[in-house]
């Protein structure tokens, strides 16, 4: 019968230590904001539009990036005030 030696399940809390480590908490913050509002950017630019017919066939359309906006701006608010706020 083989055991694990606690030398082995010692070593990821270490390597997880070090990644945060890196950087602060502010700098992941303000990356993880970043990437969210270059989505945004690129689907704006790139990205496909919503069209919406009725049965009159009259169309609507509307950017993508209209509704990737809203859900950026709500992850934004909740980066915001868990990555950049007060520590406790």
């Amino acid at each position: 019968m083989t055991s694990i030696s606690p030398e082995t399940s010692a070593a990821r809390p270490e390597r997880r230590r070090r990644l945060t480590g890196l950087l602060p908490r502010e700098a992941w913050a303000s990356l993880a904001i970043t990437t969210m509002w270059l989505a945004v950017l690129l689907d704006a630019l790139w990205g496909p539009d919503m069209v919406f017919a009725n049965t009159a066939m009259n169309t609507t359309t509307i950017p993508s990036a209209v509704v990737l906006v809203f859900f950026a701006y709500l992850g934004t608010r909740v980066v915001a005030k868990c990555g950049l706020g007060d520590r406790e």
